[in-house]
């Protein structure tokens, strides 16, 4: 850890910059919607293996006298208002802000994720649209909001990626050589050779080897690209990010794989051409499910006969992505404008309705994608004065903080899964 410590909580907020972090609702209606939301904290926190620790000592929690992650409200009633304002979003800002801290946050959010289904009474879950913020017309990943989307997320700065990123600056779940559990654990040493694994089956998996016209969804800093041209293929990458694809370009050119590789800033419903081979890594979760239709007619109408798809996709239970529908969260606001996790149920129907394309072959990885962002959370831990240094706050490193192991909770608990998919005809 450096000397700036992620749990120092007491840091000052620019409210320019982070106005809903440093303001806390007031009023009325925030009271009262506080008083429920505290209400319903102290329930969920007596069904959760959490230590819950007071300013006034008491303890909330199902195993109080258990060895447990500790769960610290620094400051109830603004951490109550907030939640009971905007739910998740009001979660994510008071940590932000320092109304609740740990030692353990990675610990914490896990139990809360295992039971994300059922920690608020299912009767008050029908009135979820009714009392939490919707997802915003101007985050809609539409032609004309989708680059200013990405360009929120992945245009920050290619020097803040390459604080937590290994040197292939691959920003998805590797495949580690073995299943990653209670006895194995990899190191940071492992993680370039795995993120090479998971591209390399991916590659397998659409039949890439020389001269395939190979068209990839989502450049990234292009290892993908450079993987691909050294078997020979001919690639096709195209993105939306002007900071990714400049120094993708850079890293072909410098591979001496100019000549085989381009890369295009260019919106997928915009692409032209005919293609052995697609692949695309976690890219779909920037489509919005509205959009899924024409995220894999392109690729339908883009592959040759007898080409072949292969995608890796975050998914989540299917239950859970018809329940949050609509609702705008915290990874929305902070993270991903406009982004929308998938389902293994909804892509087998969006490409049975709207493609010839049939999904043959489904490969989890949840476990491998935990163990990624471990070693990325620690990385970015270990490098925050780095990240201080770019120009960012220590508002943004507690965002950051909690996006990594808020990511991480999800695929511990297996309420997310990420999954390589082959889709052919």
């Amino acid at each position: 850890m450096s000397e700036h410590d992620l749990r120092d909580v007491d840091h000052e907020i620019c409210a320019a910059r982070w106005p809903d972090v440093a303001q806390i609702p007031g009023g009325p209606s925030a009271a009262i919607r506080g008083a429920a939301a505290a209400a319903l904290f102290r329930r969920a926190a007596h069904r959760v293996p959490v230590r819950v620790e007071l300013p006034d000592g008491s303890l909330l929690g199902a195993r109080t006298g258990a060895v447990a992650p500790r769960m610290i409200i620094r400051r109830p009633d603004a951490f109550a208002r907030r939640v009971g304002t905007d739910g998740l979003i009001g979660f994510g800002e008071a940590y932000m802000a320092g109304d609740w801290t740990t030692d353990d946050l990675v610990g914490v959010l896990t139990p809360f994720a295992e039971r994300m289904g059922d920690l608020v009474p299912r009767p008050l879950q029908r009135l979820r649209p009714l009392v939490l913020p919707g997802q915003r017309d101007d985050e809609e990943n539409t032609v004309g909001n989708t680059r200013s989307n990405i360009a929120r997320h992945y245009d920050l700065s290619n020097e803040l990626f390459s604080t937590f990123l290994d040197e292939t600056m691959t920003y998805s779940s590797a495949l580690f050589a073995d299943d990653p559990g209670p006895s194995t654990h990899f190191t940071w040493n492992d993680l370039a050779a795995a993120q090479h694994r998971k591209i390399d089956r991916l590659l397998d998996a659409a039949g890439v080897t020389e001269d395939t016209r190979l068209l990839e969804i989502g450049t990234g800093w292009g290892e993908l690209c450079l993987r691909a041209a050294q078997r020979g293929a001919v690639v096709h990458s195209i993105t939306l990010s002007s900071e990714q694809r400049d120094l993708a370009m850079r890293r072909i050119a410098d591979a001496g794989l100019a000549g085989r590789v381009t890369v295009e800033l260019c919106d997928y419903r915009n692409v032209d051409g005919c293609y052995d081979a697609v692949v695309s890594v976690e890219m779909i979760e920037a489509v919005g499910r509205r959009f899924w239709p024409a995220y894999f007619a392109t690729i339908d109408r883009v592959l040759a006969p007898g080409g072949r798809a292969a995608i890796q996709a975050i998914t989540m239970p299917h239950d859970r992505l018809l329940a949050s529908e609509g609702t705008r969260t915290w990874v929305h606001k902070y993270i991903f404008p406009g982004g929308q996790l998938t389902s293994l149920p909804g892509l087998e129907q969006v490409t049975r309705e709207h493609t010839s394309l049939r999904i043959d072959d489904v490969t989890p990885l949840g476990v491998h994608y935990a163990e990624t962002l471990r070693l990325w959370r620690e990385r970015f831990a270990a490098h925050t004065d780095r990240v201080l240094a770019l120009g960012f706050d220590r508002t943004f490193l507690r965002m950051w903080e909690l996006y990594l192991a808020y990511s991480e909770a999800g695929f511990r608990s297996g309420y997310l899964d990420v999954a390589q998919l082959r889709l052919g005809r």
